[in-house]
């Protein structure tokens, strides 16, 4: 298994997150390495919603001379 590391930036962190989802999903973990796998898993999962969340509040749209917040189709 990975180690448990932080990962470098979101492209890593989704590249190692895609590659535990694809090992769980092959059925050939024992239990222990599934646990290990999907506490890792979880982890990166966190990291990836949090560095989304982090450039969501730093993008921002120019609309008639003002700068607004950004909002995405979940915010109408």
């Amino acid at each position: 298994m990975a180690k448990a590391t932080t990962p470098k930036d979101f492209e890593s962190a989704l590249a190692e997150l895609e590659k535990i989802v694809a090992q769980m999903e092959s059925g050939k973990l024992d239990l222990e390495d599934s646990l290990t796998a999907y506490e890792r898993g979880a982890t990166l999962l966190n990291y990836c919603r949090e560095a989304i969340s982090r450039a969501e509040q730093q993008v921002q749209v120019l609309e008639n001379g003002v700068l607004k917040p950004f909002l995405t189709d979940s915010d109408d």
